[in-house]
């Protein structure tokens, strides 16, 4: 029987994993996870290039699929270096005819495929990739990637004409791997430079990394709890955990198939019916797809300056003063604020609070939009590179927004979508003893704070008019 190398990427599971499935008619799989020392490293803005909840994360879930291979009767070797250089040596190690993964999209990931795939070469090894991350496959759009709408809205119209969605696999179990497959341990936090932390007390979410939770949360989401039907009416929370899915934590590693998902709506909506929510959460998969695709037909333009526009007339900003506040929530506006405590002290941030700040970034503080994005991209748990990328471009006003002009005032967002000042005083104590009209006034606010020590640097000018 033939070795065959099994390079889990973000595919981190073992349901509708076409590329493992494959794998494990091949041969004797060796599944290999190798993290990236590149991805540890320090960015120029002064923080790590994967926050310490992301990498949390990823070991929590890379346990659950070594326990559940385990279970198999195989295992998975867990490398620390550069994925290439690793994934080659064991290659040669176990005498593999063929390697097996998933495929990414966006420069770097290509680029470490490239890298690999050339030192395959010297021993006459053949790679395989599979597409296995979107709910649309790739090979089913209903046009070549370069004639992907540059519009969100003409995309979905188009795709759902010729909707096409296609079956999971089955679950994987039953594997062979070698008899000598070699024991590697899960990494801790500090054995990867980063320190050990607890949870924040505020933090309640409850989500841990893998399959298994993924599944569950699946589970308790549509079945157990039935939030799948009122979920168009509850998106927009801001505390919580059942205000939305929180899906994507999982979708951002593999730890869950967004086709899993599709289909068990699917099995909902021929129980209870359907309606604008259970539509609603398949409308935001076909999103994340979107930028997927985005993604190839643009390339290396989507972390470009200009943007995937190509705009170069816009001037950004390299204020590193006003970039620290907003990144520490002390900008004295208390909603922008309380969402960026949020994502600093839990690594998560709500849909709508993620429009607001980058808006807030990019239209009130003018910075460079990819500093915003950098940022997401470390402190993220559900940090996706397509969906990250794509939506700064969509907010800075240089990638598929079909709107010039579109701004999220943040006293606006505050009345409507926190009226009670609740999720503010949540995050920002300090402002617990302040009337909630008054919060939500930026002007009163300051008049009322009058210089004391909460807000005590504004870095709004006093004439802005929200």
């Amino acid at each position: 029987m033939s070795n065959v190398l099994f390079w889990f990427r973000n595919d981190l599971r073992l349901h509708d994993n076409e590329a493992f499935c494959k794998a494990a008619q091949m041969g004797a799989v060796v599944p290999v996870y190798v993290i990236d020392t590149r991805l540890l490293k320090n960015t120029f803005l002064g923080f790590k290039r994967t926050g310490k909840f992301r990498l949390k994360f990823l070991l929590e879930s890379l346990a659950d699929l070594k326990t559940q291979l385990q279970s198999l009767g195989s295992d998975l070797i867990v490398k620390v270096g550069i994925p290439e250089n690793e994934l080659f040596e064991i290659a040669v190690k176990y005498n593999v005819e063929f390697v097996v993964t998933s495929k990414e999209v966006t420069q770097e990931e290509t680029s470490v495929e490239a890298a690999f795939s050339q030192k395959l070469k010297t021993k006459n090894i053949d790679i395989e990739m599979y597409w296995g991350n979107t709910l649309i496959h790739v090979r089913d759009l209903p046009f070549q990637i370069h004639f992907v709408p540059d519009i969100f809205t003409d995309f979905r119209k188009k795709v759902e004409n010729f909707w096409k969605v296609r079956r999971t696999f089955e679950t994987i179990t039953k594997l062979d791997s070698p008899d000598d497959l070699e024991e590697s341990l899960i990494p801790k936090l500090l054995d990867l430079g980063y320190e050990h932390f607890e949870k924040h007390p505020k933090d309640i979410m409850g989500l841990d990394g893998g399959e298994t939770a993924a599944l569950k949360r699946l589970q308790e989401y549509i079945w157990d709890k039935e939030l799948i039907h009122t979920y168009k009416q509850t998106r927009n929370g801001l505390l919580g955990k059942d205000y939305s899915s929180k899906f994507s934590v999982y979708l951002s590693l593999g730890c869950l198939s967004p086709r899993m998902i599709y289909e068990e709506i699917k099995k909902a909506e021929a129980i209870r019916g359907a309606n604008e929510s259970t539509y609603w959460l398949i409308f935001e998969l076909l999103w994340r797809d979107y930028y997927y695709f985005i993604a190839l037909k643009f390339g290396i333009r989507l972390f470009k300056r200009a943007g995937i526009k190509h705009d170069f007339t816009k001037r950004w900003k390299r204020n590193r003063e006003h970039f620290k506040k907003w990144m520490d929530g002390e900008t004295g506006v208390p909603f922008i604020d309380a969402n960026m405590r949020e994502l600093k002290l839990t690594g998560y941030l709500s849909n709508r609070g993620r429009q607001n700040v980058a808006s807030f970034f990019t239209k009130d503080l003018g910075l460079e939009w990819w500093w915003g994005a950098m940022y997401f991209e470390s402190q993220l748990v559900d940090y996706e590179v397509c969906s990250n990328w794509g939506n700064w471009n969509y907010l800075a006003g240089i990638g598929t927004d079909p709107r010039e002009d579109r701004y999220f005032s943040p006293v606006s967002q505050a009345k409507k979508y926190d009226p009670n000042a609740e999720f503010i005083k949540y995050w920002i104590p300090e402002l617990q003893s302040i009337d909630n009209e008054v919060i939500l006034e930026i002007n009163e606010l300051k008049s009322v704070l009058n210089d004391s020590i909460i807000y005590t640097s504004q870095i709004i000018p006093k004439n802005k008019k929200w």
